[in-house]
């Protein structure tokens, strides 16, 4: 005998295309938490648990961990490109949009190290090209003459604080960040992410 199930006990509607959006974000969201706290090489399903989805709802938006690991990284990016262009934007609080984002993820960390090696994999050319685009969001408001505006000088800083960020907690790698900056003599405004 076939059991019905009554009105109370009926499953959600399916919401379509906003779940779906709703899920990668979270998704998305859910691996800079995971990929800073336990590395790139996580698990994806921690990843999945996180977000409060399931491993096929992972799959679906994100085959593999290069896509969702570069699903990050284009995130981390897009904020710092967001920050850049809002008007009145300054350098130091595109630097803190950029630092917070280097105190959460580790991708984004190896990202800035990029460079323009022979033998790059499809993720390693995607990070060169994210790299340069954090670039020239910075160097759009570096002042004219400013001593971080030399060819190699601004992204070497960058690499240079992305390096001291190391601790086991976000505050850690927050303040690690801060005294590298101050070491250099470059403001930075509020460390943050970028919200609309």
């Amino acid at each position: 005998m076939t059991q019905q199930s009554s009105p109370v006990e009926r499953r959600p509607a399916n919401q379509g295309p906003k779940a779906a959006a709703r899920n990668r974000a979270a998704l998305v969201v859910a691996a800079r938490e995971v990929f800073a706290e336990h590395g790139l090489g996580a698990p994806l399903s921690a990843i999945a648990r996180r977000a409060g989805v399931g491993q096929g709802v992972l799959y679906r938006h994100f085959p593999d961990r290069t896509a969702m690991a570069s699903a990050v990284l284009e995130e981390n990016v897009r904020q710092v490109e967001q920050a850049a262009a809002e008007e009145g934007a300054t350098l130091s609080a595109v630097l803190g949009v950029m630092t917070w984002h280097l105190t959460e993820s580790a991708a984004f960390i190896g990202l800035l190290h990029a460079d323009g090696a022979t033998n790059l994999s499809d993720i390693s050319a995607h990070a060169v090209s994210l790299s340069g685009r954090v670039e020239h969001a910075l160097r759009v408001h570096l002042p004219p003459g400013d001593r971080l505006a030399a060819s190699d000088d601004l992204m070497l800083a960058v690499a240079m604080v992305s390096g001291a960020v190391t601790g086991p907690t976000r505050e850690q790698r927050e303040r690690r960040a801060l005294a590298a900056w101050r070491l250099l003599d470059v403001e930075v405004g509020p460390v943050r992410p970028y919200e609309v």
